[in-house]
């Protein structure tokens, strides 16, 4: 099946989409009180080492069985580690009364064990997590920066950081409109959304880049225009980029289903996050690039077939951009 998307023509559509996204994702942020978790607000922290292998459901179920009597425990976060036995559990702020609680229930019903750790982290550590959080995100946006610049050319590595942008606030709006918790799998899943689509990008400028070569190899040397160019290369690569996405889709997808509260803000961020930046790699940065290397090249523009002001395939003259 011959696909064409006419991702340049239908630019202001794919692009007012976008925005539209974007925009309400943002209106989301600055109206809807964030759910922060333990890690960004404070809280506490408890870590347990046992002297046999732990029993996770048991431990689980214990925690689960106080939910009723302490409030707190809803936003639990549990973690395990078979290598050293050891439980590290985080609340929001309890009193001792109901920390004292916690342990007699997990003395009682997964067996005895030693507190490695039983403290209240501050908010000052929640505010730390933040400043490297965002640290995290801007020295990867500045190595995906450097390397696009490196291996296509500065144009195409501000489309791609402006997808990522919009990758990165769509997916928080979402996650606040839902009310999940963020915490530091939220940041993890942010990250790996930054991974994967400036994957995908990069797919759809590696391909666009072949097609540029190919197109001044002919013996006129330019046979099509730069946007003619820009969506032949999408046409050639969606097909693949839609079923990566589905396969990546499927498994995130188990992940939700039974993955259970403790990874549903991340597993929900990576669904929203793929699908989002499936999206924006195909309608949003290579339409990016096209009216950026429109603008740059326009004066020096001249096209070489004509028919009544417009090119063969359709496209205005003032649209025609050589490469």
């Amino acid at each position: 099946m011959k696909i064409n998307l006419k991702v340049i023509k239908k630019r202001k559509l794919y692009l007012g989409i976008s925005v539209a996204m974007v925009l309400i994702s943002l209106i989301s942020l600055f109206t809807i009180k964030l759910n922060l978790g333990v890690d960004f607000k404070g809280g506490e922290l408890i870590q347990l080492k046992y002297n046999q292998k732990i029993d996770q459901n048991a431990v689980n179920n214990a925690l689960n069985s106080l939910v009723g009597q302490i409030p707190q425990m809803k936003a639990k976060r549990v973690q395990f580690s078979d290598t050293d036995n050891t439980v590290i559990i985080r609340t929001e702020q309890m009193s001792g009364s109901q920390k004292a609680k916690i342990m007699s229930e997990l003395n009682q019903k997964t067996g005895k064990y030693e507190v490695v750790k039983n403290e209240t982290v501050g908010a000052v550590i929640g505010k730390e997590l933040t400043a490297n959080a965002f640290q995290a995100l801007i020295i990867g946006s500045i190595l995906i920066i450097i390397y696009i610049t490196v291996r296509f050319e500065f144009i195409y590595a501000v489309a791609g950081i402006v997808a990522l942008i919009h990758d990165v606030i769509i997916s928080f709006g979402v996650i606040t409109m839902l009310r999940y918790e963020i915490d530091t799998p939220f940041i993890a899943a942010i990250l790996t959304i930054l991974g994967y689509s400036i994957n995908d990008t990069i797919v759809v400028f590696d391909r666009i880049r072949e097609n540029i070569k190919k197109n001044r190899s002919g013996r006129n040397k330019v046979t099509m225009s730069f946007g003619e160019v820009i969506e032949k290369s999408i046409n050639q690569v969606f097909t693949r980029s839609i079923y990566t996405s589905l396969t990546t889709l499927f498994s995130v997808i188990v992940l939700l289903i039974l993955g259970g509260d403790t990874l549903k803000t991340f597993s929900m961020t990576l669904f929203v996050g793929m699908l989002v930046g499936t999206y924006s790699s195909v309608f949003v940065a290579s339409p990016l690039v096209y009216i950026m290397k429109k603008g740059k090249d326009e004066p020096k523009a001249k096209d070489t077939i004509k028919d009544s002001g417009k090119t063969v395939n359709g496209y205005d003259e003032k649209d025609k951009v050589l490469v």
